[in-house]
């Protein structure tokens, strides 16, 4: 039984030397000329291109944004502009920076997304620590529902969503909040609409957006923490709230940084709640840049070419696409380590 790997390790070492000891021109036509070799090179060729061409279709738009951000009116009426600007300005950073308040706006949504994904966080993991680790009767038909909530469309849910917090101005509790918040000033109003209010509701409730997919990739993990470490805890007297604070939790960062990072994201380039319960456009663009009072701004002879004109409105959205995911895209590139090891321990990927 020993001699067989012998006998092969010394085969191996004796091609190896009487390949060494080739001519050159051997050597060369063994290693470069040979079908394994070709094989390999056709297979890498074909990778590279591949990969480059899919990296040319994702990648193009954004590149062509970034060029289009930097181009004058006057490169919008030139035809023989394509991609590379004659004219580079900064205007339409200017325009969206300074016309638009983007600083201020951004730092409102910023908390906004903060606070609303910090509280998704916790209560998805509350929710899918409860469905993964306890037994009890209905435990399926709500992690059903749970599924349920990942296929309906966001549309589907919008008008009875709306209707429900809108309801509330009619409550008599909300008659009396009016009551005693005009006593302190007579222009407040209590009301869900043109608010935050729906939006924490949804998160403290586990409802918000995109929870229930929190909650399946939060429950597949639990799903796959020892019960000995939980039993070893309960042994010792503690209760479940610091079992699950003291010694889930800590063990969970990975995966919670992982939901939180997804949770500010969709909470930051929201557009279906924003829409849904604020009516005002002051109150709407809370945390974005408001491309239709750009118009205002542009000059005069280029309104004078419609083309053109369409041209650089899409190009200053475009640049407002840009200023809007600048913040996740630095994040993702300090994060993304995080992001993998999370989606990996979730057990979601095959």
């Amino acid at each position: 039984m020993d001699t067989s790997p012998k006998i092969k390790r010394e085969s191996k070492n004796k091609i190896r030397v009487e390949f060494e000891r080739a001519p050159l021109w051997e050597r060369i036509k063994a290693k470069f000329f040979s079908m394994n070799f070709l094989k390999k090179v056709v297979f890498v060729v074909f990778r590279f291109v591949l990969l480059l061409g899919i990296s040319y279709v994702i990648l193009f738009p954004y590149i062509s944004k970034i060029f289009q951000s930097f181009m004058s009116p006057s490169d919008f009426k030139d035809v023989t502009v394509v991609l590379i600007s004659k004219n580079p300005t900064f205007d339409q950073y200017k325009y969206l920076v300074l016309e638009n308040n983007y600083f201020p706006l951004m730092l409102k949504t910023f908390a906004l997304s903060l606070s609303t994904a910090i509280i998704q966080t916790f209560i998805c993991a509350l929710v899918a620590y409860g469905l993964a680790k306890f037994k009890f009767k209905g435990n399926n038909i709500v992690f059903a529902i749970v599924v349920v909530t990942l296929m309906i469309p966001n549309e589907a849910i919008s008008y009875s969503m709306y209707e429900y917090f809108n309801a509330w101005d009619y409550w008599p509790l909300t008659e009396k909040i009016d009551a005693f918040l005009k006593g302190i000033n007579e222009n407040w109003k209590f009301s869900f609409m043109n608010s935050y209010i729906p939006m924490y509701l949804l998160s403290f409730t586990g409802l918000g957006f995109r929870n229930g997919l929190f909650i399946f990739m939060l429950r597949q993990f639990f799903r796959g923490v020892p019960d000995e470490l939980e039993e070893s805890a309960y042994v010792d007297g503690s209760s479940t709230m610091k079992t699950f604070f003291r010694i889930i939790l800590p063990i969970s960062v990975p995966m919670l940084i992982t939901v939180f990072i997804f949770s500010f994201a969709w909470q930051w380039t929201d557009d279906f709640y924003v829409g849904m319960f604020f009516n005002s456009i002051h109150v709407f663009n809370h945390g974005y840049p408001n491309i239709r009072e750009i118009v205002r701004v542009i000059p005069p002879s280029l309104q004078a070419g419609a083309s053109g004109l369409d041209a650089y409105l899409a190009a200053v959205t475009g640049t407002g696409t840009i200023l809007i995911a600048a913040p996740l895209i630095i994040a993702y590139i300090f994060l993304q380590d995080k992001i993998v090891q999370g989606v990996e321990r979730s057990g979601i990927v095959g």
